[in-house]
């Protein structure tokens, strides 16, 4: 290999997890498989994806490369930023199928809360560490309070998918900051009493999925017909599946968002039981991984965030999954790595590109 080669390939790789990397690239070109029959071999929507990953796949690289001490510099004015543009949403944002999400900033479109999932856990994570010597219930009631603010800005837009997962990010990462137990068996208790007040909170939309969730068939052409059809198709593909670019369901045009969030309905009618069991084997695999990495992490700050990214990417996976099979309320979150998208596609690729920094600039810290 000539020298110069050598030197560019070294500089490329010097801070990428190839064992993460490789999960991560499989799992990308299944997505494009899935994504060429559920949009009918449609090639400016597949080309499209393929820009967004290698979008995303840059973005990895970039954050692979910053040091973790760097973002822990950036933690407290990205999460302000972010706090900002939520505010900014609600105050000025553009009105989309009802919901307020969007907004303007100079030439472009932005949605803050996608910045947020990152933000987040930053912010905690700092938090955290500042105070790690001394850590007291006082400290996880100010994480628990910077962790609501932007979460109800969220709910209130409306965006329940993207309000969960950001609830989940920063619930992962104060669980893991070490709340006592004695605390977490009384919010699990004082969250089931307030159900009926939550419920009456809830969005009539909703209270609608909730509903349906229960019972499909009450609605079977309205706010069941996802739910229905979406089981259907992942019942009908048996132990191999229909076969590529066969699926029945899928071509018939009987998945709604089939490119997105219900992208596995498509999977699973084509490729079958078969087909999901190496599906889920690559997500765990991938899950294992940055759990290893989280485990070796060299500070209390680069531990909380690698858990909270790893964490929340299995939160994707498990609540797209329950929710296509009929297991959980039909919510706006899309299975990561393998959905069309790219803007949770870049926050995803962003998340492990920080997992690849603390990875491989651990040796850095301890010396």
């Amino acid at each position: 290999m000539h020298p110069a080669v050598r030197r560019l390939t070294l500089f490329l790789t010097r801070h990428i997890d190839g064992v993460l990397l490789s999960a991560i690239l499989l799992l990308m070109f299944t997505g494009l498989l899935v994504l060429l029959s559920a949009s009918n071999g449609s090639f400016v929507r597949t080309s499209g994806q393929l820009g967004n990953m290698l979008v995303a796949l840059g973005v990895m690289w970039l954050f692979a490369n910053i040091p973790p001490h760097y973002l822990q510099r950036l933690a407290v004015p990205v999460f302000l930023l972010g706090c900002a543009l939520l505010v900014g949403v609600a105050l000025f944002g553009d009105i989309v199928n009802g919901a307020r999400r969007w907004l303007h900033v100079g030439v472009t479109r932005i949605q803050p809360s996608e910045l947020m999932k990152i933000a987040i856990p930053l912010m905690l994570a700092w938090y955290f560490n500042r105070n790690e010597s001394s850590l007291k219930l006082r400290n996880f009631l100010v994480a628990a309070l910077m962790l609501a603010v932007p979460a109800a800005l969220i709910v209130r837009q409306p965006d329940l998918g993207t309000a969960i997962l950001i609830t989940a990010s920063g619930g992962y990462l104060i669980f893991l900051a070490g709340l006592p137990w004695r605390v977490i068996i009384a919010l699990t208790v004082a969250g089931l009493s307030s159900m009926p007040f939550l419920w009456s909170a809830l969005h009539d939309y909703q209270r609608q999925r909730i509903l349906t969730l229960i019972d499909p068939t009450a609605d079977p052409l309205g706010t069941g017909y996802h739910t229905i059809q979406s089981t259907i198709a992942v019942g009908s593909g048996g132990v191999l599946g229909k076969g590529w670019m066969n699926g029945t369901q899928t071509h018939l045009d009987f998945i709604p968002e089939r490119t997105t969030d219900f992208i596995f309905a498509v999977y699973a009618e084509e490729f079958g039981l078969l087909g999901n069991a190496i599906l889920l084997v690559l997500l765990l695999f991938l899950i294992a991984r940055a759990m290893v990495i989280t485990a070796n992490a060299p500070t209390l700050f680069a531990r909380l965030l690698a858990g909270s990214i790893t964490m929340t990417f299995f939160t994707y996976a498990f609540v797209n999954m329950g929710m296509v099979s009929g297991i959980l309320p039909v919510v706006g979150v899309p299975l990561p790595l393998i959905s069309y998208g790219g803007t949770s596609l870049v926050s995803i690729c962003l998340g492990f590109g920080i997992l690849m920094s603390i990875n491989t600039h651990k040796k850095l810290v301890q010396t």
